[in-house]
């Protein structure tokens, strides 16, 4: 398939780019290579897959030097432009949305980029779909939409009227407006909540790539609500097998969906909602143990209250998922966290 894939040079998109290179589809990847943290992490990420910093410019598509198949182009997904350009030329078959203003702590300090991102640019890449008629748009979501939702573990049917930070409700916000789009004018969505995703090549904003510097240059470890918050890590290997089944199913409408007893995953429109996580929630006390015994050595530790917009705990529940994909997370914490390590170690030397 030709498939064009947003945040190619971010975290899951570099992985799901590679996973799709690898098995042969034609892939199209963009990103604004912005400056929410390192832009050098993200053009070694884009080094990996063969696009050579010294080539990209603003606007304009780079072929991969290594998979003969994978060009790349620098765009925000805000360009009402360009965009449009590059959908109308390239004729995409499906599109996987992973391009977004990521982070809740930033999205109090800077509410705008959250709008422009993950409203306006969203609502471009919808936009684009429906005119150019792709036969799949797969966006991410995130387990953040949850909020205040106190039911674990979380299921896709469940209420998630109650976000506590913006970039949980810029998500949510996608989820409705896809319904929109594939209520309106049949084009199939699917979106997915990821849960803790984390491993080589990870966000350095993230905890586990912020725990991991902190142990081993010794620098004191900041652990918020004293420690005393679960998340379902998941390994992004997972998540990308989760991304690959998705993107190959096309949504469908629920023939069983019933209006007066409206299930929020699906719909009578071509329309999917899917948690996709581990499923076992860790302690963030022992994940940092995990990664202490990685590193071989033990942390310094600062204990400080919950910060505004974090929630106690995530916990999917991926039996819908499972059900109808297959989708079953494979990666042990011990595992996961010792690639993680390895990878850190190389890159950073």
């Amino acid at each position: 398939m030709k498939i064009l894939v947003t945040g190619a040079a971010g975290f899951i998109g570099f992985h799901v780019t590679l996973r799709l290179l690898e098995r042969g589809d034609e892939v199209i990847g963009l990103d604004n290579i912005n400056d929410y943290y390192d832009v050098n992490l993200k053009y070694d990420r884009l080094a990996e897959t063969g696009i050579e910093r010294a080539n990209v410019e603003y606007g304009k598509l780079v072929r991969s030097m290594r998979f003969p198949l994978y060009r790349f182009v620098k765009l925000d997904l805000e360009d009402r432009e360009k965009l449009p350009g590059l959908f109308e030329r390239e004729k995409f078959e499906r599109v996987i949305n992973l391009a977004a203003q990521a982070g809740v702590r930033y999205s109090i300090e800077n509410p705008w980029a959250y709008i422009n991102s993950n409203i306006t640019g969203f609502m471009n890449i919808l936009e684009c779909c429906r005119c150019l008629k792709t036969s799949h748009l797969v966006y991410a979501s995130s387990s953040s939409v949850y909020g205040l939702n106190g039911n674990v573990p979380f299921k896709e049917d469940s209420g998630i009227a109650h976000p506590v930070s913006l970039y949980a409700a810029t998500k949510k916000s996608n989820e409705l407006i896809a319904h929109v789009y594939s209520h309106l004018y049949g084009l199939p969505t699917t979106g997915l909540r990821f849960f803790t995703v984390y491993g080589p090549w990870g966000r350095p904003d993230m905890s586990p790539h912020l725990f991991t510097r902190a142990i081993i240059e010794g620098q004191t470890l900041k652990v918020f609500n004293h420690g005393d918050m679960l998340r379902d890590f998941t390994y992004v290997d997972d998540i990308v097998e989760g991304v690959i089944r998705v993107i190959d199913r096309v949504a469908e409408p629920d023939e069983g969906w019933n209006a007066e007893i409206p299930n929020p995953a699906t719909s009578s429109a071509a329309y999917r909602v899917y948690n996709i996580g581990n499923s076992t929630p860790i302690r963030l006390m022992d994940f940092i143990r995990s990664l202490e015994e990685a590193c071989g050595k033990a942390a310094k530790k600062e204990y400080l209250p919950m910060q505004p917009g974090d929630v106690y705990q995530t916990n999917a529940d991926t039996t819908r998922l499972y059900r109808e994909m297959g989708y079953k997370p494979r990666t042990p914490l011990k595992e996961g966290v010792e690639e993680f390590v390895r990878w850190y170690k190389k890159y950073y030397k």
